[in-house]
């Protein structure tokens, strides 16, 4: 994904409670340079929970639950924000990526996701852990973005796993830059799930976040 976009809009209707609702004003993509940013656009639902599923239940690979809370530079609960995420399947492989957008109709593949936070600040995604990318050192990763609506859209740290042997002793204690720290630590529950909490701070570390809240 080679190119650079400053800008993506798309029609959200409210009519629904925050927890159910459908999607978003237009907003401008800041914190660039953002590669391929206006994909988290493309065909998000007219309809938004604060839990959403990516990966089928008959997807292959290892059960995942991500889940969070986000909150305001203050620390106030966020709600009505929209959380993007998407990742590779178990075989380190954006599925059906660059073949004429594939069924999502994305350049992120099929395993993408929108959750709307609740009046708590909860989001939560229920998929597959990722892979790495194949022959590569490039840790395990969960792409996130953020979507405010009225305001603007920008992607965050990736969730990368303590437990990934690939992730380097740098990379696990390096300090969060954008949007909260994005190292977690996996449980594993009696039933094979994984689970990982991933937090989130809107704004933070984001180049013109103060100018597109109008500060």
């Amino acid at each position: 994904m080679a190119h650079l976009f400053p800008f993506a809009a798309v029609l959200l209707l409210a009519t629904q409670p925050l927890y159910a609702e459908s999607a978003v004003v237009e907003v401008p993509v800041i914190g660039l340079p953002c590669q391929g940013c206006d994909e988290v656009f493309i065909r998000m639902p007219d309809r938004l929970s604060s839990q959403a599923r990516i990966a089928a239940t008959d997807q292959p690979g290892q059960a995942l639950s991500i889940e969070g809370v986000v909150r305001d530079q203050a620390g106030k609960v966020a709600a009505g924000v929209i959380v993007y995420a998407y990742h590779t399947d178990a075989d380190g492989i954006y599925p059906n990526a660059n073949r004429t957008r594939g069924a999502s109709g994305s350049r992120h593949g099929d395993l993408r996701g929108w959750a709307r936070t609740d009046a708590q600040g909860r989001y939560r995604f229920d998929t597959i852990r990722p892979a790495s990318y194949p022959d590569t050192a490039i840790p395990q990763h969960v792409h996130m973005h953020i979507i405010e609506p009225d305001c603007c859209t920008y992607y965050i740290d990736d969730i990368v796993f303590t437990d990934d042997p690939l992730l380097t002793e740098r990379a696990r204690n390096a300090p969060a830059k954008r949007g909260g720290r994005g190292v977690v630590t996996p449980i594993r529950d009696a039933q094979g799930v994984w689970s990982v909490t991933r937090d989130i701070v809107l704004g933070q570390g984001i180049a013109d976040y103060g100018k597109a809240k109008g500060r």
